[in-house]
């Protein structure tokens, strides 16, 4: 009981860290995702074909082969880059070729977060009927008129479980991140670990608190939808 006490304010300190990480990366998939999800949708086939590019990679491979590619793969292409233009151009930049594991954290969590809400928006959309996007464009709206006050708001109270699911879902994943050493929940229970030797005792603290994390949102996500669904009734 006196090593959980005296490790909560460093585990906490670290659940913040994995709650901002989550937040962000869910805000900015968020504004991702609806642009990739309305270019996939885009009769423009180039730009549908890039949507689905991006959306099947980041689906496709693993979180953790993301991570590793930012965090390591983008310092070796600036530094390239860096040798390209000195030996071509004898452009010599000064420019700092190594990624924090912050901005690591985010870049990798945000795009692979847009990719599967990209996924959510795309399908709440095209769960609207058509006739409302018909309807939209008769009364003199333009279809970006018609996407923003009548497809997309109706849309929303169908992808709030989904999204719930996935801010659920990047919350635990965000713990991969403690392979770049960035000091979230899971990376401060190893450290923790590696000067106590107290594993079981460490990491059951730990699963309580993504427990914990898990259980209120769901709660919360549950709640919201009700809320949505009882006010869409008494418009109705």
């Amino acid at each position: 009981m006196e090593l959980i006490l005296k490790s909560l304010p460093l585990l906490l300190k670290g659940t913040v860290f994995t709650i901002v990480i989550t937040l962000v990366a869910v805000g900015l998939g968020s504004v991702i995702g609806l642009f990739a999800g309305l270019a996939k949708m885009s009769k423009k086939k180039w730009l549908s074909f890039l949507a689905t590019c991006y959306i099947d990679f980041f689906r496709g491979t693993p979180l953790l082969v993301q991570v590793f590619m930012v965090y390591f793969g983008i310092p070796q292409i600036l530094l390239a880059m860096k040798a390209y233009l000195l030996a071509q151009f004898n452009i010599e930049l000064t420019f700092d070729h190594h990624i924090e594991p912050w901005t690591a954290a985010i870049l990798s969590t945000s795009l692979n977060c847009g990719a599967y809400i990209a996924e959510i928006f795309r399908a709440g959309v095209q769960s609207i009927e058509r006739g409302q996007m018909e309807a939209a464009r008769s009364l003199g709206m333009t279809h970006v008129q018609a996407m923003r006050f009548v497809i997309l708001p109706q849309a929303f109270r169908r992808i709030v479980p989904p999204l719930g699911n996935e801010f659920i879902a990047m919350l635990k994943d965000s713990s991969l991140l403690c392979v770049i050493g960035f000091e979230e929940l899971a990376r401060t229970g190893q450290m923790i670990i590696s000067r106590t030797y107290e594993s079981f005792i460490i990491w059951g603290v730990v699963a309580l608190i993504y427990l914990i994390m898990t259980l209120v949102i769901s709660r919360f996500i549950d709640y919201l939808e009700r809320r949505l669904r009882t006010g869409h009734d008494d418009h109705r």
